[in-house]
């Protein structure tokens, strides 16, 4: 095979023509192409940057929920909930009312860590697309104070819990809620083996 010569016409940067030993190539064969390109290269990196900012978001829901859970349920520090949750929060359980507000929320943290004080959440999966967020995770406490009617036991109960949380702007808005209450009550009702209370 014989090597030919190639002899090329530039302006601004760009091939405008192309010859070489058998003639010349079509004019603005290049510029043409690169221009069919550009809007094509415009495409993947807006499809990039909005699929690294839709990962952005879900990772950052992940923290808030993951704080909730860790700061406000599992450590008492109520002052989470004006930072994590709206104003406009609804939590809604299978029984019992619903929850409003970030008043709500902080009532109910603190009428339950009133019953069980070292009461403990930990996460062990978490899920989230687009604004919703999925968890599954264990809870334990020590019933120290009177809950649904029941006086306290002292005994040590530890439940499984799923829940699906809504965040927009950065804040908790919605909350459907799962726990394992009859497992909690059965615990707690347990006839009495005679072994002392957790301590």
């Amino acid at each position: 095979m014989t090597a030919t010569r190639m002899t090329e016409r530039c302006q601004h940067g760009l091939i405008m023509e192309s010859t070489d030993a058998l003639g010349t190539l079509p004019k603005h064969w290049l510029l043409v192409s690169l221009r069919a390109l550009i809007p094509l290269s415009l495409s993947i990196a807006s499809i990039l940057g909005c699929t690294a900012e839709a990962g952005d978001t879900l990772g950052e829901n992940k923290a808030i929920i993951l704080r909730s859970e860790s700061e406000l349920w599992s450590k008492g520090d109520l002052a989470v909930a004006d930072q994590l949750y709206s104003p406009e929060f609804v939590c809604h359980f299978i029984v019992g009312p619903e929850w409003r507000g970030v008043e709500g929320i902080k009532e109910q943290v603190r009428r339950h860590r009133t019953a069980f004080p070292d009461w403990t959440e930990r996460v062990d999966d978490i899920v989230a697309e687009g604004d919703r967020v999925v968890i599954r995770f264990a809870s334990s406490g020590t019933h120290r104070g009177e809950f649904a009617g029941i006086a306290p036991t002292g005994r040590k109960v530890s439940i499984q819990e799923m829940a699906i949380f809504r965040v927009v702007g950065g804040k908790i808005v919605e909350q459907w809620g799962q726990p394992d209450l009859n497992s909690l009550l059965e615990q707690l009702r347990a006839p009495d083996t005679g072994k002392p209370p957790a301590q």
